[in-house]
């Protein structure tokens, strides 16, 4: 259908007509948190008396995957390749609080090299396994690779590998292998390096005690062997050198009282997801240098 798009410094806002009808059927979410962007649906024909007469509300952003510009040829692009904490379930809603988004504003104040950040977080995404999405690896071309202009990729995924098996989102699964995971890092890797993309690992943040504020409680999800192979990855993800480099939110974000466990000045309460300061912090702790040089 028929588009148009009005921009302001800092923001896209971008109108779709859908068919001759403006029927669009029903909208479906990414993950268990959905996207902390409203989305309004708006009839055709109806003069609005106010937003919420003409409009529907959802807490999802549908239809548009990309908004391509035109760059000068120094541009950069950073693609953020991750789950809900790269999509920053938690976070305030329509507040452009995710940690990309502060990244996005911090390369943006460096005045440098002009460098876009692209956010390519599936909340309920997995490394290894479908469910909620495509797995990383099927993924990784169409989300990451194929971007136009990418030259670095910061990888944080696998928490839900780790947490799902034996619950109610995936009750027959077996726990994960250190071993795979590490098997689903490299091969994301080597197709990072095929096309001469520099790839980052960010390790995998504290989650004792998820879900365990719902009603009822999901306790399911964390528990001490789990913790072990989150440990273990995020050893392997600091040691191995195999990524171009590490950015240690693990280190950043844990209770050094209790270090499988989120600190509580950066939790969002649900003890997985990191809340606004939380997720500032994780974007304030990055190297810019990382991000703006070359392979």
């Amino acid at each position: 259908g028929a588009f148009g798009v009005a921009v302001r410094k800092g923001e896209a806002q971008v109108g779709l007509r859908h068919g001759p009808t403006g029927r669009v059927g029903p909208l479906r979410r990414s993950g268990p948190g959905g996207n902390p962007d409203f989305t309004w649906l708006k009839r055709l024909g109806r003069r609005a008396q106010a937003k919420s007469e003409a409009c529907r509300q959802a807490c999802r952003r549908v239809f548009v995957s990309q908004i391509l510009v035109e760059a000068p040829a120094s541009a950069r692009v950073v693609v953020t390749f991750g789950d809900s904490i790269t999509d920053a379930d938690g976070s305030t809603v329509d507040a452009n609080h995710r940690w990309p988004d502060f990244l996005a504003t911090r390369l943006a104040e460096a005045g440098d090299t002009p460098v876009a950040v692209l956010n390519a977080g599936i909340s309920g995404a997995q490394l290894l396994k479908d469910r909620m999405g495509a797995n990383a690896l099927a993924r990784f071309e169409r989300d990451a690779l194929s971007v136009p202009g990418v030259g670095t990729v910061v990888v944080m995924i696998g928490i839900n590998d780790i947490g799902w098996p034996g619950g109610v989102l995936d009750p027959t699964a077996r726990p994960v292998a250190v071993e795979d995971l590490i098997t689903g890092y490299r091969q994301l890797i080597a197709a990072a390096h095929a096309r001469n993309i520099r790839i980052f690992a960010a390790t995998l943040t504290p989650f004792e005690d998820t879900f365990k504020v719902v009603n009822p409680p999901l306790d399911y999800y964390y528990n001490p062997e789990k913790e072990k192979t989150r440990q273990a990855v995020n050893q392997w993800i600091r040691e191995s050198k195999e990524f171009d480099g590490v950015i240690d939110f693990d280190a950043l974000v844990r209770d050094p009282e209790r270090p499988s466990h989120i600190q509580a000045a950066f939790d969002s309460g649900d003890h997985l997801h990191p809340g606004d300061g939380g997720y500032k912090a994780m974007a304030d702790s990055i190297d810019l240098r990382l991000l703006t040089e070359t392979r």
